[in-house]
């Protein structure tokens, strides 16, 4: 078990590296003019083991986004539970979302770079909607926890769809911009401002 547990850790090591890698290759270079070749060289990797782990060239910084709604889904988890549902939410949101430091506002740099580039391509653009459904079953799963479900009603579906989309409008309307990771301006201030338009929700 140990031993897969370190031979998970170091593949996923290994993905993460493979992405941000990508990442910074696309926006040095453009998107259309970087090749999985150049990616794989970048990473120190053969192109086979880039291919072992990525289908495509867009599909390489998959991992980033994933890392964002990993971070989304862990401060729901972590929501006091006196709170009730859209106040967990937007707790979550200002713990995943606020930029307090440097590596923060990297990776949401990253996220704002890859996002502009979606606009122009339609591969990056299915990229970054598999993550966002990927984070709306995750916080389904969530929500079924904190309200204490045994089946996924179609309320907590609606409830998990509802937040998840305003959260993805919130990061894209800010990914669209020129404001700030963090302060008054920021993403999590905007992600909070979204989730509030829906206070009159009827969340579980």
């Amino acid at each position: 078990m140990a031993a897969r547990s370190l031979t998970e850790r170091r593949k996923n090591e290994t993905r993460l590296d493979i992405a941000r890698t990508a990442a910074s290759l696309f926006v040095a270079d453009g998107l259309r003019a970087t090749r999985a070749e150049d990616v794989a060289r970048a990473a120190g990797v053969a192109p086979r083991t880039f291919y072992r782990y990525f289908a495509t060239k867009e599909e390489a910084v998959a991992p980033l986004f994933a890392a964002g709604a990993q971070q989304w889904a862990e401060a729901v988890r972590r929501a006091p539970e006196g709170l009730s549902v859209p106040e967990a939410l937007r707790h979550a949101v200002t713990d995943a979302l606020a930029a307090e430091d440097a590596a923060a506002v990297a990776s949401l740099d990253w996220v704002r770079s890859l996002l502009c580039m979606a606009r122009e391509s339609a591969a990056l653009r299915a990229v970054w909607a598999d993550a966002c459904h990927a984070s709306e079953e995750t916080l389904l799963a969530l929500l079924m926890e904190r309200v204490s479900a045994v089946e996924p009603t179609p309320e907590l579906r609606l409830a998990a769809g509802v937040a998840s989309a305003a959260v993805r409008v919130a990061v894209e309307s800010w990914a669209a911009g020129d404001a700030p990771a963090g302060g008054d301006g920021g993403l999590a201030a905007l992600a909070v401002r979204c989730l509030g338009a829906l206070d009159d929700f009827p969340w579980p």
